[in-house]
């Protein structure tokens, strides 16, 4: 078949004007006429149309109207052709419902042809981008990334795996893990993968707050409720209808409030403070905590059976310090992205630096590592971020002190390449002083050449040590170690 014809499949019940439209549309338009029927349709629907055209015309704004429920039945059916709906002239109403229910526009009856063609194009060519977008998504997601989440580690690719097979699932998930391992980024990333990405993700954390207060926030109230309340409010709830709702540190949900979660989450509906009328609620739930939740449940400070509701799927981010093989990766992605904030040129961070970076245990896990790049950046002069951008907490002043700090790994022995490089840095650094730092005498006393000295200095990370005079205590310093 000639792909440079536009496939167009228009389902109504009245052939006669399929057949008018395919020959008005012209030779590069292909039209065929099916009659309203989802059983018979959805692999052709899957096969074969690169439109659907749906005829609304004197179709009744009822959520039992056949052609309307045909509509959100089509929108359901994953990777689906758009969908474009011909109405009546004066019948507004009927195209608000059918964009409600998943038509990307409508052509008034009777339509005119040349802007017909335009919509029909334009619909095609937003679906042929929404497609390349989720080629390149899947791509990013292959090479480390899931949305916003980064990681190459083996622990990262397998909650990657696990997040994508549960996104498009529409369950309730618990994602656990300390704080700063990016709970929100992967409650983002499951809602952006998932069957309710067109509507919006609300998020709202527990922390802290008084009863009185989560109650108002999650499930609003109505004018006069209590002194103050002078109009009606939405809560989370109801403003996350047909979206995600992210709890926060769930685990802080104040005990009173457990039951009526649990209440909304068991019958899909809930009433504002001050009312007795129900509103029902469409709306995914995912939930994240610092805590151990089964260790709560125990204690009888959270309610079992509201414990499992949450955790039909748990996703565990695991710690900085557990994924080390990514410190690296995340680091460079900080230092990119906050160079390009502050417009500073910084295309690489030194061996030193990232060597400082990787060795740290991170107790506030990639929220901290961010934090500190972002500091670093700020801080840089040139074109490399070295140790002495880093925090003093972070920086340390050699193995031994490093080891002794809170956050720091045990120092190992070093190894015969660190020796090497720390004897040719001594070395250095004591030609250079006991020569004036004049980098031609330094090079003639070494015997090599002053373009080779400047790769070494370089390499080895050596900045200038003197105001005008050698510094004598670090010459003395040196003396004493060579």
């Amino acid at each position: 078949m000639d792909r440079s014809h536009l496939r167009i499949l228009f389902v109504g019940k009245d052939n006669g004007l399929g057949m008018l439209l395919g020959r008005a549309l012209g030779e590069k338009f292909l039209l065929r006429s099916q009659e309203i029927s989802l059983a018979n349709l959805v692999q052709e629907i899957l096969a074969w149309p690169d439109i659907l055209l749906v005829d609304l015309r004197e179709t009744k704004v009822q959520l039992d109207d056949e052609r309307l429920r045909f509509l959100e039945e089509v929108s359901r059916i994953a990777a689906h052709p758009p969908i474009v709906v011909l109405t009546d002239e004066d019948h507004d109403g009927i195209t608000l419902q059918a964009i409600e229910r998943g038509a990307i526009d409508s052509v008034k009856h009777p339509p005119n042809i040349p802007e017909l063609r335009l919509i029909l194009q334009r619909a095609h060519r937003f679906y042929r981008a929404e497609q390349e977008l989720r080629e390149l998504r899947n791509a990013e997601n292959r090479n480390g990334k899931l949305h916003d989440l980064i990681g190459t580690s083996p622990a990262m690719q397998e909650l990657f795996n696990l997040a994508r097979r549960i996104a498009p699932a529409d369950v309730n998930v618990l994602i656990t893990g300390e704080t700063g391992t990016g709970k929100e980024l992967m409650a983002r990333a499951i809602h952006r993968s998932g069957a309710r990405s067109s509507g919006v993700m609300v998020a709202f954390s527990c922390a802290n707050l008084p009863e009185t207060l989560v109650e108002d926030e999650l499930f609003g109230h109505e004018r006069g409720a209590f002194t103050g309340a002078h109009m009606c409010r939405q809560g989370r709830l109801e403003s996350a209808n047909h979206g995600s709702l992210f709890l926060d540190e769930v685990g802080d949900l104040p005990i009173g409030l457990q039951p009526k979660l649990l209440r909304v989450l068991q019958e899909r509906k809930f009433e504002r403070l001050g009312s007795n009328r129900s509103i029902d609620i469409d709306v995914r739930l995912i939930s994240a905590t610092n805590h151990d939740l089964a260790e709560l449940v125990k204690q009888g400070k959270f309610r079992e059976d509201l414990y499992y509701r949450l955790n039909v799927v748990e996703l565990h981010l695991p710690s900085l310090r557990d994924r080390r093989d990514d410190i690296s990766l995340l680091a460079y992605h900080f230092l990119r992205k906050y160079a390009q904030v502050f417009q500073r040129n910084l295309p690489r961070l030194s061996a030193a630096a990232l060597t400082t970076l990787e060795r740290y245990n991170w107790p506030g896990n990639v929220r901290q590592l961010e934090n500190v790049v972002q500091r670093a950046v700020v801080l840089s002069e040139g074109h490399t971020l070295e140790t002495h951008h880093l925090p003093p907490s972070i920086e340390g002043s050699g193995p031994q002190a490093a080891g002794e700090r809170d956050g720091w790994q045990k120092a190992e022995p070093a190894s015969y390449e660190d020796q090497l490089r720390k004897f040719k840095r001594d070395l250095l650094l004591r030609t250079l002083q006991e020569n004036g730092w004049k980098k031609s005498e330094s090079a003639r006393a070494l015997g090599i050449a002053r373009g080779y000295l400047h790769r070494l200095i370089n390499q080895l990370e050596i900045r200038e040590q003197h105001e005008g005079a050698i510094d004598r205590q670090m010459g003395d310093v040196l003396g004493t170690v060579m």
